[in-house]
C-alpha cells in the first residue's frame, strides 16, 4: 500500500470514527464505505472494519455507560443470540462479487434509514422477548457475514419501533456492536488466519476519533445532523459497490 493511500484510509477512519461513535455506533459501514472507495481488496476490507469496530464500540461504549443512558434488560435480549450467529456470518468468506453487491445494498439501508431516523418521533416501550431474540439472531448473522457490528441494524429498530430513546438506542448499540464484532472477527480469523499488515495506524486514528466523537455523543450534540452527513458517504459507497 501506497503512503498516500494510507494517508486518506487514516484520515477516513478518524472521520468516520469521530461521526460514527457520536451515535453510538464503532463505524463498520462507514470504514467499508472509505476502503471500498479506495478500492481495496474485499479480503482486506471486513476484518479491518470488524477491527476497527472492537476498538471503538469498546470506547462508545464506556462513554455512554459514564453518561448514564445503558440499560441491560434492553440489551441482553438482542444479544444473546446475535453473539453465535455473528460468530457464523463471520467464517463464511462469499465470492467478491456477491460480496460487494451484499456491502453495497447494506450501505444503502444504511443510509436510508440514518435520513428517517433523524426524524422519528418516539413513544417508548418495551419489545416483546421472543421478537427481540429472532432479530438479534439475524442481525448478528448479518453484522458477522457483511463485517458490520450490526449497530446500523439495531438503532434503527430500537426507534422505529419505540423501544428506546436516542441516547439509550446508542448506548445499546455500542455494546451490541462490540460482542459483535468481536465474535465476527473470531470466526473470520478461524478462516483466514490473518489480519492486515497496515491496521495499526489505523486503530490509532480509530482511538482518537472514537474518544471524541462518543464524548460529544453522549454528553453534548444532537445526532440528526451528523446522521444526514453519514447517509451521504453511505449512499456514494453504496452504489458505487453494486455498479461497479
Amino acid at each position: 500500500m501506497s503512503i498516500e493511500l494510507l494517508i486518506l484510509l487514516i484520515a477516513g477512519v478518524f472521520v468516520i470514527a469521530v461521526l460514527y461513535s457520536s451515535v453510538g455506533h464503532a463505524g463498520a459501514s462507514g470504514y467499508i464505505a472509505v476502503m471500498s472507495l479506495l478500492s481495496l481488496a474485499p479480503a482486506m476490507i471486513k476484518p479491518t472494519a470488524l477491527s476497527l469496530n472492537i476498538l471503538v464500540a469498546s470506547i462508545a461504549t464506556w462513554q455512554f455507560f459514564r453518561a448514564g443512558h445503558f440499560s441491560w434488560t434492553l440489551f441482553w435480549p438482542f444479544a444473546v443470540l446475535a453473539v453465535p450467529f455473528a460468530f457464523i456470518g463471520g467464517h463464511i468468506n462469499l465470492p467478491t462479487h456477491l460480496f460487494k453487491v451484499i456491502l453495497g445494498v447494506v450501505l444503502l439501508y444504511s443510509a436510508i434509514r440514518f435520513l428517517i431516523e433523524s426524524q422519528h418521533t418516539l413513544q417508548i416501550k418495551e419489545p416483546p422477548r421472543a421478537y427481540a431474540l429472532a432479530s438479534g439472531a439475524g442481525i448478528g448473522f448479518l453484522s458477522g457475514l457483511t463485517g458490520t457490528g450490526g449497530g446500523i441494524f439495531l438503532t434503527p429498530l430500537l426507534l422505529f419501533m419505540g423501544w428506546a430513546d436516542a441516547k439509550r438506542a446508542a448506548a445499546v448499540s455500542a455494546l451490541f456492536v462490540l460482542v459483535n464484532s468481536i465474535s465476527g472477527l473470531a470466526g473470520n480469523f478461524s478462516s483466514t488466519k490473518s489480519l492486515p499488515a497496515f491496521i495499526l495506524p489505523l486503530l490509532i486514528a480509530a482511538a482518537l476519533g472514537g474518544s471524541i466523537g462518543s464524548y460529544f455523543g453522549s454528553r453534548r450534540i444532537q445526532s440528526a445532523a451528523i446522521k444526514k452527513l453519514l447517509a451521504c458517504v453511505l449512499l456514494i459507497a453504496g452504489l458505487k459497490l453494486i455498479f461497479t
